[in-house]
């Protein structure tokens, strides 16, 4: 097997497949990875063994997607988001292997810059999760998370608040950088 380097910097791993055109500079696409055409990539990602990137999913820049993580169509991704292994979005609230949706019938979702989804969480469809928000790992998300909010459980309920550096806040305050979020109080904090 031969590496597949591409201009920009891209690379495919030989066991990797790419096959859509829209891939942004420096990314890596690893082993058994397999990015469908239509869908795009932006630039210096990171894309793990085993990730499926389907037709109509939209990744930003630097985004980190772990050993297993499903995206498909119209899941819409931002810049810096790290995506836990074998997590896995939806796009169907009513799947029957015996009806054909169309894109028409299907939910988009969004994850905003800087949010981080842990380990085997589910994110149901028609959700947004807010700036540098954080799910923990095996939550499932079945409604919208505000931004910095810690969710986990099943369903994902709202536990508290994480810095821009990924730390819980303690009275709104992170007791690693010292950065205060005097804003949150007014969000429910």
């Amino acid at each position: 097997m031969t590496t597949q380097r591409h201009p920009d910097g891209i690379f495919v791993h030989p066991a990797g497949l790419c096959e859509s055109s829209t891939v942004g500079a420096g990314t890596r696409i690893w082993a058994f990875a397999h990015v469908l055409d239509g869908a795009v990539i932006g630039v210096d990602c990171n894309v793990c063994d085993g990730v499926f990137v389907e037709g109509g999913a939209v990744i930003g820049d630097r985004v980190t997607l772990k050993n297993g993580v499903l995206v498909f169509d119209l899941v819409t991704i931002e810049d810096e988001v790290f995506l836990g292994p074998n997590m896995l979005f939806t796009n169907d609230l009513r799947p029957r292997a015996s009806i054909r949706r169309g894109r028409e019938d299907l939910l988009p979702t969004l994850v905003r810059r800087g949010s981080t989804i842990g380990a085997g969480a589910t994110i149901v469809c028609g959700t947004t999760i807010g700036e540098h928000a954080f799910v923990a790992a095996g939550a499932v998300v079945t409604r919208d998370v505000p931004g910095q909010a810690f969710v986990a459980g099943n369903p994902a309920r709202q536990k508290g608040w994480v810095c821009h550096c990924g730390t819980r806040l303690r009275d709104l305050t992170c007791p690693d950088c010292g950065r205060s979020y005097p804003d949150l109080r007014e969000a429910g904090a």
